[in-house]
């Protein structure tokens, strides 16, 4: 079975959580490079107003997910929304995608994002997980424990 960690992450936080994910589970990894700057202050404000305002970015990515069984998807919460760069990998690969689990990095609360996420996809996730940086070693722990448990019943 082949399985895809693509991620998005502008902090490091999703961009950490792909790793371990990938490193556990033997899967590929490829990173989402949003093309727009959202360094410093400014891009983080710009990035919360995107997300809020739903839109879409300039994105680059290396893989296609039609190559997988199993696609592990994840970035960061931004003002309880899914971030521009996971909203325009999904708009424009949902129908390449099999089968899906999401993931969400964030401060504390992850208000809507996988249920955007889902709503993006147009189909129901195998799972989602909120990873909260506080609990992040213990999150990271239990979502790979439940990816182990899903690939082993599903594939």
């Amino acid at each position: 079975m082949k399985v895809l960690v693509a991620f998005y992450s502008r902090d490091g936080h999703a961009r950490e959580a792909a790793r371990r994910i990938a490193e556990d589970l033997n899967a590929n990894l490829d990173e989402i490079i949003d093309r727009k700057n959202r360094r410093g202050i400014f891009g983080f404000l710009r990035a919360g107003y995107d997300a809020t305002m739903g839109k879409t970015t300039d994105i680059a990515f290396e893989k296609d997910p039609s190559n997988y069984d199993l696609v592990i998807l994840g970035g960061p919460t931004w003002n309880g929304k899914v971030s521009p760069a996971i909203r325009t990998y999904l708009l424009q690969n949902r129908d390449k995608i099999k089968r899906v689990v999401f993931f969400t990095t964030c401060a504390g609360r992850s208000g809507k994002c996988l249920e955007q996420m889902e709503e993006l996809y147009g189909k129901k996730p195998l799972l989602k997980k909120v990873i909260i940086n506080k609990t992040f070693d213990e999150d990271i722990r239990e979502l790979i424990e439940e990816l182990k448990r899903l690939v082993r019943s599903t594939f």
